[in-house]
């Protein structure tokens, strides 16, 4: 099904990244790591507590020096090493698909490596020691003070051109530990499957949309995605 011509773009969530230790977006009464969502994760709560939302993130930045990739993300850039037209979206904001060796990749809801400028918009890598602390950052560009580089809640997706651009040519399509019910992204299945693309599902639990997939696997990526790659590129 998948030769090297093949043209593959792949949606990543928090399921494949929970599997190396990173804490999923929000467990089951709705609050994030026991912060309400509208508190740290919408530009409001940043112009109202910034404070606690610098706190949070900086939290969740130290949390990356803690984690490492999976098989599931090492077999993702086997799979992109095989093809000549490949493109993995992710819906997650750890470093972990770089880290693996991901190389066409898309953060669509940004990433917590990075930092950007809340006066000139420059983006910053900023992770040495000196930069996780409670203290806020400065722009090396100007004066303006850094804002963690997240897609909040009513805030644009990134990078959403190219992305719509791929799925729209895409051959196979497939979602790796997502829920199905965070939009934008639960549409590219339906946006790839209008378009005539093969849709594949992995996941622990069976997403909302699962219905909508040619072929579902579940179970944890880090043990499904080495086999399948495995198969596809014989």
């Amino acid at each position: 099904m998948i030769s090297k011509d093949t043209n593959v773009v792949i949606l990543t969530g928090a399921g494949i990244s929970a599997e190396s230790g990173i804490r999923t977006f929000r467990d089951s009464n709705g609050l994030w790591e026991n912060h309400r969502i509208e508190e740290v994760a919408t530009p409001e709560g940043w112009r109202a507590n910034p404070q606690l939302v610098w706190n949070f993130y900086q939290q969740r930045r130290r949390q990356l020096l803690e984690v490492e990739p999976n098989q599931g993300h090492e077999a993702l850039v086997r799979l992109e090493n095989y093809l000549e037209n490949f493109l993995l979206v992710t819906q997650n904001v750890d470093d972990l698909h770089e880290r693996a060796g991901s190389k066409n990749l898309i953060h669509m809801h940004g990433e917590l490596a990075k930092l950007r400028c809340e006066s000139c918009h420059h983006v910053e890598t900023l992770m040495d020691e000196e930069h996780l602390k409670e203290t806020f950052l400065s722009c090396s560009e100007g004066e303006g003070r850094l804002r963690p580089h997240i897609v909040w809640f009513n805030e644009m997706p990134m990078g959403m051109a190219e992305i719509e651009k791929a799925l729209s040519e895409c051959d196979v399509f497939i979602a790796i530990g997502t829920s199905g019910h965070v939009y934008p992204a639960a549409n590219f299945l339906h946006t790839a499957k209008r378009r005539g693309a093969h849709t594949i599902g992995i996941n622990l639990e069976p997403p909302e949309n699962v219905h909508f997939f040619d072929e579902f696997f579940q179970g944890k990526a880090g043990e499904i995605l080495p086999l399948l790659v495995e198969k596809w590129t014989r």
